[in-house]
């Protein structure tokens, strides 16, 4: 899974994580029911806001379905969401995925380096765009918008100039893309009026999501050689940490105009883990770290929004269990999974979330509310 929206048990409090595990679910369920087995591999964490912000807005109590068991739930059921958002949101992770995939067989990376390889590539992401235009028609969107602007991307890149600005020029199809799914979601949840507010928070999202991956991939692209849009505009990671704020600051004031029926979600991910998104990528990128709230906060394994995930299970079902816990990476790389036998929360070996420690109320939501001290309704 890709994406920069990855938040931690401990930054979804009070029931958000499992409303967040539900929207990824759906999104995947969306992807299979949609368009095949293979789309479910482009569900990514990003894809997923699509289905929360129709959620957030429409009145009536969101649609769920009952999903059957799944690895990545350690094989239990759960409710996920369904309707026009989750399907909103996978044609939408489908044309990026298509474009993803278009790049890397055009670059030849990897084991696209290989011509049948990047051709067989090629046809995947063809194939994936034709069906996201086809089901989206039903939902009254248009990808050819979003097919439109990865069209435009590469001569976007190849074109633009020096500085900051080529830097936005560079981003300009990615934040247009974004800007039109988000206000889409309007749309499906019968509040036209909240479009041009979420498009205006889409395009800054767009941008965020291409400079924190720019950021995130410079060091590697700089030394095998490939194109990287900071390095090819001569922006340094300073300017780069100007426009990443600027942006963040953007989609917080645009939500503010927005009319919702249940925002929690929402600015739990657009707002708090956005802004940590961007602290961690330039922290890793080695600048500004006096910027970013890197707190240790590790807990055992009694936690979790509801004390745990169900019931003890026998020797047989709990060694089905563990091995699917461990050929889906969870053991290592999950933030949080049920044990194979006992049911209740563990965290990932590899896991090492970066929290508050607490915070003292919503005075200032751009600093607290990232742990579960608090409710953080403003």
């Amino acid at each position: 899974m890709f994406g920069i929206l990855r938040p931690c048990r401990h930054s979804l409090p009070g029931g958000l994580k499992a409303d967040w595990t539900g929207h990824l679910c759906g999104l995947c369920l969306a992807l299979r029911d949609e368009h095949g087995q293979l789309a479910r591999t482009v569900t990514n964490y990003d894809g997923l806001v699509i289905s929360v912000l129709v959620d957030a807005q429409t009145p009536a109590e969101p649609r769920r379905r009952t999903a059957g068991p799944c690895p990545l739930r350690g094989f239990r059921t759960a409710g996920v969401a369904n309707g026009d958002g989750a399907r909103l949101a996978a044609a939408v992770s489908l044309v990026l995925a298509s474009a993803k995939l278009a790049d890397h067989a055009a670059d030849g990376d990897g084991a696209m380096a290989r011509r049948p390889v990047a051709k067989a590539a090629t046809a995947l992401s063809r194939r994936w765009a034709g069906q996201a235009r086809s089901g989206s028609v039903a939902l009254g969107f248009d990808a050819g918008v979003l097919l439109d602007a990865v069209a435009r991307q590469p001569a976007a890149e190849l074109g633009a100039g020096r500085g900051a600005a080529g830097l936005l020029a560079a981003t300009e199809p990615t934040e247009t893309a974004t800007g039109a799914a988000f206000a889409h979601t309007a749309i499906l949840a019968g509040r036209p009026g909240n479009a041009l507010p979420l498009g205006e928070a889409g395009r800054l999202f767009g941008r965020l999501a291409h400079l924190l991956d720019a950021v995130s991939d410079k060091a590697e692209d700089d030394a095998v050689g490939a194109w990287n849009p900071l390095t090819a505009t001569g922006t340094d990671l300073v300017t780069a940490r100007r426009l990443a704020d600027d942006a963040v600051l953007g989609v917080r004031l645009a939500l503010d105009e927005v009319e919702w029926a249940r925002p929690r979600l929402t600015h739990r991910l657009l707002v708090h883990e956005l802004d940590r998104a961007v602290g961690h990528a330039f922290a890793h990128a080695g600048t500004d770290p006096d910027k970013v709230d890197l707190t240790k906060h590790r807990e055992g394994s009694g936690g979790g929004a509801d004390g745990r995930f169900g019931n003890r299970r026998g020797l047989l079902a709990g060694c089905a269990a563990a091995i699917g816990l461990f050929c889906t990476c969870q053991v290592c790389c999950a933030d949080e999974f049920p044990g194979p036998w006992s049911g209740q929360p563990r965290q990932g070996l590899c896991q090492n979330c970066d929290c508050c420690d607490c915070c003292d109320g919503c005075s200032d939501c751009g600093d607290c509310c990232s742990c579960d001290c608090c409710d953080c309704n403003c």
